[in-house]
């Protein structure tokens, strides 16, 4: 067993032995397991670190192992410099995540312990996937556990909520599914993605491909208009549900446009880069102006999430290589930002059960610590300098502004937009006097909380200050699928 499917299925394990063993009475020790769990599946993406070359663009740890052999479909792992980041991202998420659920989840623990591991491995599965057929099977299984969590442990309008998130995503990944089976007769029978990369399409094949594809992708990351349904689920989706959700669940969508999209359909997505285009700046704009008048703090931040993915789409469809770096730069950003901002969100509903801004004001008086967290997550959501959420936006904006002018400076008022409804949000809930009793007997936050957020900061830190590490991964990767493309224009 290779370092791929060791990140892969030891989450996985460890979440089936929680389902299989844990009850409620040995809630304890069910916790220190989904911890020790999600730290070892940790610890086996460092070699991956470790051991990976920054200047190949070719695919590493690869492991290929027939599977079904009667449709030449194989188990078929490797990773290059898009896929590299997003694995340690997904493990480092689900130890927050476990962290964040110590106290707080008190029912069935075990079993939402084993869903988040098991989803960890699966979303793993699915940057690894180089089989068409194993990648469609790792995307669809995400969602089972992700409806579940959702579904069980949600707010009042849960089972809504789960059911159009799933309805949603699923009708979307039909038309890939369609899509997939169709480059697999074209190419003789094979599902080796690789190999669909060479392959010799007619333009008409290329379009269709390219929105068939589109239909799962744009709805999973999401781009406007299929972005309804992400406020919906934020809302009811319990903490850890949101954080996993915004940081990684959304991740999945982008790539599959680097991966599938532009590689595969290259012509199609320089035909249609100006819908792509159109749309990502719709999604930046208008949809932080949206943010700008939500009153539940959970619906602010999921729209915010669409508007900074606004970006991801952005970068990747303006064709060079800072706005591609740049996207794939601001998806492990976001992963980090987002993912602590619902966490934020999260401690205070423990406190006080609600998620309205005007249930709040006044809490750096109560909690200053935690006040300070947030204020600084609150920065990095803004795109401050020297935080991860400046680094991807920056390069986007610069990649912009060299494909034209307009389009960057477009892209730059979202930054505007971006702090207005940031610090708005931060001055009604944090700043001012104490605005109510619930507000009055908030405690700060304890060390299992401090531990949390710290770990977060530092990430989100070291990313700002020195992103030279994330960017020096993805140049030969990037450099690589830019010229793929661009050779296929010429032809």
């Amino acid at each position: 067993m290779g370092l791929l499917s060791l990140a892969i299925w030891t989450p996985i394990f460890f979440g089936l032995v929680l389902l299989a063993l844990g009850r409620d009475d040995q809630a304890h020790a069910v916790r220190w397991l989904a911890l020790v769990g999600a730290v070892v599946s940790l610890l086996f993406t460092l070699p991956i670190y470790t051991g990976f070359q920054v200047d190949s663009a070719s695919m590493q740890f690869v492991e290929k192992l027939p599977w079904i052999e009667r449709f030449n479909i194989h188990y078929h792992l490797g990773i290059d410099g898009i896929s590299f980041w997003f694995i340690p991202l997904t493990a480092f998420m689900t130890v927050i995540v476990v962290i964040s659920a110590w106290e707080v989840i008190t029912e069935r623990v075990n079993q939402y312990m084993g869903a988040f591991l098991i989803l960890s491995g699966l979303m793993i599965g699915v940057f690894c996937a180089l089989d068409g057929m194993l990648f469609y099977v790792f995307f669809e299984a995400t969602l089972i556990p992700m409806y579940l969590i959702i579904g069980i442990w949600g707010g009042p309008n849960k089972i809504y909520a789960a059911f159009k998130f799933f309805l949603y995503t699923l009708l979307g990944s039909l038309l890939m599914l369609v899509a997939l089976i169709y480059l697999y007769n074209k190419s003789g029978g094979s599902f080796d993605i690789l190999t669909w990369h060479k392959l010799p399409l007619s333009g008409a094949a290329q379009t269709l491909l390219f929105f068939a594809f589109f239909a799962a992708f744009a709805v999973k990351v999401p781009m406007w208009p299929v972005h309804t349904w992400l406020p919906d689920v934020h809302v009811e989706a319990p903490t850890g549900g949101s954080a996993v959700l915004a940081a990684i669940m959304l991740k999945l969508g982008a790539y599959g446009f680097l991966r599938f999209s532009m590689p595969i359909a290259p012509d199609a997505a320089h035909e249609w880069a100006w819908l792509m285009i159109a749309l990502s700046l719709i999604a930046v704009i208008y949809v932080g102006l949206v943010a700008m008048v939500q009153t539940d703090m959970k619906k602010l931040v999921a729209y915010s999430s669409v508007a900074h993915m606004g970006f991801v789409t952005l970068g990747f469809f303006i064709f060079n290589d800072l706005g591609v770096s740049g996207g794939l730069v601001q998806m492990i950003a976001h992963g980090f930002v987002s993912g602590a901002m619902f966490l934020c969100i999260g401690v205070l509903y423990d406190r006080v059960h609600s998620r309205n801004i005007a249930s709040y004001g006044g809490v750096v008086n109560t909690m200053p610590v935690f006040s300070a967290f947030a204020l600084f997550f609150v920065m990095a959501n803004c795109g401050l300098p020297a935080t991860a959420g400046f680094v991807g936006e920056w390069m986007v904006i610069l990649g912009a502004v060299k494909a034209n002018f307009w389009l960057g400076f477009a892209a730059a008022t979202a930054l505007i937009f971006g702090a207005a409804y940031s610090l708005w949000m931060y001055k009604r809930v944090y700043l001012g006097p104490v605005a109510n009793d619930d507000v009055k007997d908030l405690s700060d936050i304890n060390s299992r909380e401090f531990l949390m957020l710290a770990l977060l900061a530092a990430a989100v830190l070291w990313m700002g200050v020195y992103p030279k590490p994330f960017t020096d991964v993805m140049n030969a990767s990037v450099g690589q699928l830019l010229s793929h493309v661009a050779m296929s224009k010429l032809q």
